[in-house]
């Protein structure tokens, strides 16, 4: 690897926080990103052992704008399919091959296939017809007096996803278990959470909850040993005969295979949950650190769509995602080997100033906004109409509150995920 070596050290020592999960303890690293956006812009990573989890083999790290975006729309040359989108290997070769079968983890045309089985539960007109409910959802979120936002905010996600796969209201706290331990497995809190309350379970519910394993410390929390009770619950669920068409019901009409079947539940068991679990509170402490812009979105709310778009580039929900180059090629001048990890920075695109000027401002009428917290290309976030969506009902609701910080923000240890553990506030409905 010697050839290789110089070009991964060209930007310093410092490079190895990027893959430290511990680093995103503190703040996203964006100073860091900066500085390897121009000297470094496509830099190896080296993927040192962490606790349990054993070395990997480094990666190439892509931090400018446009070459995430080439990354992303490049399916032939960075395979989401070879290796999958984590960083983290998958822990054997069955394993891999599991996972591959997800449809975040194809390419066209496997991928295509999947997306069109399911694409028909998120389009704009189908989130249009959610949208009133959503909005009153939100609407009974808050009262007066302190909360931890992060749990206030997580029920609109997680009932909105109950909602759109036709799991009982009584379940949907397993959702918020399975997408923490899977997410958030970097963090001792939630590596092993599990807060649903067995009593008020549906029956398929406790039996789910009976199947979950019991997982050594390492395990890759994607892998199907660790996931078999979110599986007993999809295949429960499958049997069970729902009310009006939904996600479950496209699946079981699609002809998907079972493992294509388990990997899609567990698809958006997972990311359509913790992604607005983050994101929400994340656009509400900016806000919040940005008193200015809070009051000019108050005086003006017609830029509430501007705002969360601002929002989601200065908050990205996921940090990363990784590709796997398929053949030898170069990128932004450094040379890259057909099998070499190729891992985009969403968070540093999105403060990249040949795009953004002045990057690290916040402005909520900011246009263009060319942010790719939703990702680019073939895999574009599916969801992305629905979040817009909960994001607008949660912040539409929030401009009739006074929200002011009521202790310190505790952010979640995690290289992945943007995440916040607790966010206590004070409400106060505007008199």
């Amino acid at each position: 690897m010697s050839e290789i070596d110089g070009g991964h050290q060209a930007a310093g020592r410092s490079v190895v926080e990027v893959f430290i999960p511990a680093t995103y303890d503190r703040a996203v690293p964006y100073e860091l990103f900066a500085r390897l956006r121009a000297e470094s812009p496509v830099c190896w990573i080296p993927e040192p052992p962490l606790g349990p989890w054993r070395e990997g083999p480094g990666y190439w790290a892509v931090f400018r704008h446009p070459d995430v975006k080439h990354v992303l729309r490049s399916p032939q040359d960075f395979s989401s399919h070879l290796g999958a989108t984590q960083i983290r290997d998958p822990d054997t070769p069955a394993d891999l091959e599991f996972v591959q079968v997800q449809m975040l983890n194809m390419d066209p045309p496997d991928h295509s296939r999947l997306r069109r089985i399911v694409a028909a539960a998120f389009t704009p007109r189908a989130v249009r017809a959610l949208e009133r409910t959503i909005a009153e959802r939100a609407a009974a979120l808050f009262d007066e007096g302190e909360c931890d936002f992060v749990e206030v905010a997580a029920d609109l996600p997680v009932w909105t996803l109950a909602h759109v796969m036709g799991v009982p209201a009584q379940d949907k706290r397993l959702l918020y278990d399975w997408a923490s331990r899977v997410i958030g497995y970097q963090d001792d809190d939630y590596a092993g959470l599990s807060t649903a309350d067995v009593e008020s379970l549906s029956p398929m519910g406790r039996l789910a909850l009976a199947a979950r394993p019991e997982l050594r410390p390492g395990v890759n929390p994607r892998s199907r040993a660790a996931l078999t009770d979110m599986f007993a619950y999809a295949h429960a669920l499958a049997e069970t005969p729902a009310d009006g068409e939904s996600v479950m019901s496209a699946m079981r009409k699609g002809g998907l295979t079972e493992a294509e079947f388990e990997n899609m539940f567990f698809l958006f068991a997972v990311a359509g949950n913790e992604t607005l679990r983050n994101g929400i509170p994340g656009g509400l402490l900016t806000l919040l650190q940005h008193p200015a812009e809070l009051a000019r979105l108050r005086e003006n709310p017609s830029l509430l769509d501007s705002a969360i778009e601002e929002m989601l580039r200065f908050w990205p929900p996921v940090m990363h995602f990784r590709r796997t180059a398929t053949r030898d090629l170069t990128l932004a001048g450094q040379p890259v080997r057909a099998g070499d990890k190729v891992v985009v920075y969403h968070a540093s695109a999105n403060r990249d100033p040949s795009v953004f000027p002045d990057p690290d401002r916040f402005d909520i009428a900011r246009t263009p906004n060319d942010h790719v917290s939703f990702g680019f290309g073939p895999h574009f976030c599916l969801g992305a109409h629905l979040a817009r969506a909960q994001f607008r009902s949660v912040f539409r609701e929030l401009l009739a509150w006074d929200v002011e910080l009521a202790g310190s923000p505790r952010r979640l240890t995690s290289n992945f995920q943007n995440g916040l553990k607790h966010l206590p506030v004070r409400l106060r409905r505007r008199r």
